[in-house]
């Protein structure tokens, strides 16, 4: 019995050691555990930090190049209403240019136009060390300076040729500009230096200097396409007295003529010498019978002595049209037509329309 209580007394002091070692080896074991939790959470925290980190990154340059975008877009668009503005124009037969009179209608056009702006107003936004998209868009944005500064070009040579025309005519760009209502203070371009302003108002400024000069050239053209340069009879004829200072054929006196008198046969057709409203259809004295035509900034053209009126008043007419038939009314001496051009209540010399239509209207 004393042995039976020894074992069992060693046996429950042996088991509650092993016990006791045993859930410390597996307490050692849960914290070599832990330690490698917390070391994968770390890192995931990490992770998640940097991935944070990116989209932000990501996002910023998602939203700056979507602006850029806009930007472009809106550059396009703006070089797309200046390339139509162009396009819309039927442009000054060049050919026309190597005429007799090519010399007087450059030095002309030389004299009148307008001193050009240096172009170094637009800010160079390109870079040798450039890469990736900055360079593409560096690479754009010069692309777009290159494209303003052709249409520059288009636009002051269409300006320049049509002010060369209006030259011709005597009467020129400066007295019919002098009417228009038009003037401020002068603001030298030189005062706005690529300092002064980011890119985006850099082109602007440029692109509203370029579409200035559009407007410009589309100015003087409208008004060379309706001035009276075509022949005002739609047949061939002679012309009978010039303008100015001559002999009246009926008191056989010095007095001025108004006009230029052409003449063919007679029912010859009389054609509207450029586009424009009919403003008087009848008689009146001297005239006779007389059409006049008024077509705009102060440009009138009239026609007298016709045997038969084919337009009344109000009539729209272009180059061409028929408006009457020549004869001999009223203070003359046999068919042919009186022909005058006036502007602003003062009468030219239409020979000289004739000559500078020559520029414009083509055989």
């Amino acid at each position: 019995m004393a042995c039976g209580a020894v074992a069992i007394a060693g046996w429950t002091l042996f088991a509650t050691g092993s016990y006791i070692l045993g859930g410390g080896s597996i307490g050692a074991a849960g914290g070599a555990d832990q330690q490698e939790v917390v070391k994968y959470e770390r890192w995931v925290q990490e992770l998640r930090a940097k991935d944070a980190l990116t989209r932000s990154q990501l996002q910023e340059r998602t939203e700056a190049y979507t602006a850029s975008t806009v930007t472009m877009e809106d550059r396009h668009n703006k070089l797309e209403d200046l390339l139509e503005q162009l396009q819309n124009e039927d442009d000054l037969e060049i050919s026309a240019l190597q005429g007799d009179n090519s010399t007087l209608l450059i030095k002309a056009t030389i004299e009148e136009a307008d001193s050009r702006q240096s172009r170094e107003m637009a800010v160079q936004t390109a870079s040798l060390v450039s890469v990736g998209s900055r360079a593409r868009e560096d690479a754009i944005e010069s692309a777009q300076t290159d494209i303003l500064n052709k249409m520059e070009d288009i636009a002051v040579a269409r300006a320049e040729r049509a002010r060369g025309v209006l030259k011709l005519t005597s009467v020129g760009s400066d007295r019919i500009i002098g009417d228009e209502g038009m003037g401020g203070p002068l603001v030298p371009m030189a005062a706005y230096t690529p300092t002064d302003l980011s890119q985006e108002e850099a082109f602007e400024s440029r692109a509203a200097q370029v579409e200035a000069r559009v407007a410009e050239a589309r100015y003087y053209r409208s008004i060379v396409a309706n001035l009276p340069l075509a022949a005002p009879v739609g047949d061939k004829y002679r012309k009978t007295s010039n303008y100015g200072l001559r002999v009246d054929p009926f008191n056989k006196r010095p007095g001025w003529h108004n006009g230029l008198d052409l003449a063919a046969y007679r029912n010859a057709p009389i054609v509207a010498a450029g586009p424009g409203k009919i403003t008087f259809a009848g008689t009146k004295s001297g005239y006779g019978r007389l059409v006049e035509i008024d077509h705009g900034h102060g440009f009138k053209s009239r026609y007298g002595h016709l045997r038969k009126i084919l337009v009344k008043k109000g009539d729209i007419v272009e180059v061409g049209h028929d408006i009457g038939k020549m004869g001999t009314t009223g203070r003359s001496t046999g068919d042919h037509l009186h022909y005058e051009v006036w502007f602003k209540n003062k009468p030219y010399d239409p020979e000289k329309f004739l000559k500078a239509g020559q520029y414009v209207h083509q055989e």
